[in-house]
């Protein structure tokens, strides 16, 4: 993608005028990968996990989700409790429209530099499959000062809302050295795990884990950033 193409996808204007596309009942643009294909990825880090089965009704936050099936997938796992944020009023309204036979999942027009309204530690699992890649455009090795200033803001909203126990799952096609350069300059993230999600002869997909480096009573933090 163009740099000035990546660069229009960091504003709710350019997603306003792809979701008015919509005729209501299908996704007019789920981002690279469909819920078929993240499954495994999910099963892993959340469906099989202690605290974060359907019985165990943890929170779920979908970090800008647009008009994708995931919310949908989600419930029909038998998750009653998601909050489903972006900064595009319309597809906002189509899908609170969209979703209103399924109570359980709550769509609200928010911004992820600043969740108001979403109390600090309050989310088990954060989701985002795309809205970071979105914020970030410009030359690999050095981004504008407005890419890190935008991807810090979110991380760190994220880290507010997050429980310490719960997980950030971060699907992207943003490259590893690249994002070296922008995320955790404050150093709130265990990264501990990466996946490749790509296919054979396709473009790089990949799937992160992120956990809260929390402070200790002590003052000091636990383990530092390590990347597996």
């Amino acid at each position: 993608m163009a740099a000035e193409s990546d660069q229009q996808l960091q504003y709710a204007s350019f997603w306003d005028a792809k979701y008015s596309q919509s005729d209501g009942s299908q996704p007019v643009h789920e981002w690279f990968r469909n819920f078929e294909q993240l499954e495994p990825f999910l099963t892993k880090y959340v469906f099989s996990v202690p605290g974060f089965k359907p019985n165990d009704n943890p929170l779920i936050l979908h970090a800008g989700s647009g008009d994708s099936t995931i919310p949908h997938d989600f419930y029909a796992k038998g998750y009653r409790k998601q909050l489903c944020v972006d900064f595009s009023q319309t597809v906002v309204n189509l899908m609170s429209k969209r979703h209103k036979p399924y109570e359980g999942i709550e769509w609200r027009l928010m911004d992820l530099r600043d969740m108001q309204g979403v109390e600090d530690s309050s989310v088990d699992v954060i989701f985002d499959k795309g809205a970071l890649d979105a914020m970030v455009y410009g030359p690999m090795f050095s981004p504008p000062k407005e890419v890190k200033d935008n991807v810090q803001a979110y991380l760190k909203e994220a880290h507010r809302v997050l429980k310490p126990n719960g997980k950030f799952l971060w699907v992207g096609f943003r490259q590893p050295l690249q994002m070296q350069y922008i995320w955790n300059l404050d150093e709130l993230w265990k990264i501990e795990k990466r996946e490749n999600m790509g296919e054979p002869g396709g473009l790089s997909y990949y799937g992160w884990v992120f956990s809260k480096v929390t402070t200790k009573s002590d003052g000091k933090s636990e383990s530092p950033v390590s990347q597996a």
